[in-house]
């Protein structure tokens, strides 16, 4: 399959120089659960993380201090409107079970919290092959995996002709992954700087392939 065609608006650029994007482009079949996937979580990766969230406040956890700046720097309140990795560590310091939505899925929140960043991963049939990186604009918005609507203005959003689709913080259920999904992209959101991101993307890398069983993923970064 193709690599889309990926932008940053200048506007969003301006108000955030450190943002860039990592994509990965491929072939799936997605399953109900990955079991490998939950026993690398369960017995070795998830004590590690209470072990890190017992000891070290949210915002010096890598990568989410630079994404709450760069959401004020949107106008955007980053406590009410979290990017979807500290969403996720709240939820696991709060002693509840991570989500098991399907083998992609779950390994897009599985790389997401080794490594700090929002990802989203979104079906390939259901977007168009340009899309960009911009703010919302008024009135703008979306229906929300599991919300009845979001509310996109001034937040980053990923946007084809058709209108946003996906951010960092609520996705849409125009293009979410279902066990349908043959083709998909997954986007890596960093604020936090060009190495910081190139940093994590082997990590992604591995990890679709042997928990999502990817075939080999295009990369880009922009």
């Amino acid at each position: 399959m193709l690599m889309p065609a990926i932008s940053i608006d200048e506007n969003l650029k301006s108000a955030w120089p450190a943002t860039h994007v990592g994509c990965l482009c491929y072939s799936v079949d997605v399953y109900p659960k990955n079991q490998e996937l939950w026993d690398y979580y369960e017995n070795i990766f998830a004590p590690l993380l209470g072990q890190k969230l017992a000891t070290t406040a949210l915002p010096d956890i890598p990568n989410i201090a630079p994404a709450r700046a760069a959401y004020k720097s949107f106008g955007i309140d980053p406590g009410r409107h979290r990017i979807s990795s500290e969403a996720l560590y709240r939820r696991v310091r709060q002693g509840k079970a991570l989500y098991q939505i399907n083998s992609l899925v779950d390994a897009n929140n599985l790389v997401s919290l080794e490594t700090g960043f929002p990802l989203g991963s979104y079906d390939a049939a259901h977007i168009g092959q340009k899309i960009v990186l911009r703010l919302g604009q008024p009135g703008e918005g979306y229906a929300g995996i599991g919300k009845s609507a979001v509310a996109l203005e001034n937040m980053p959003v990923f946007a084809d002709d058709t209108g946003p689709f996906g951010s960092p913080t609520s996705d849409s259920t125009r293009a979410m992954i279902t066990g349908a999904t043959k083709k998909a992209i997954t986007v890596i959101y960093s604020f936090s700087g060009l190495d910081a991101l190139i940093g994590c993307l082997d990590l992604a890398k591995r990890h679709f392939q042997r928990y999502a069983c990817v075939e080999e993923p295009l990369v880009a970064v922009v």
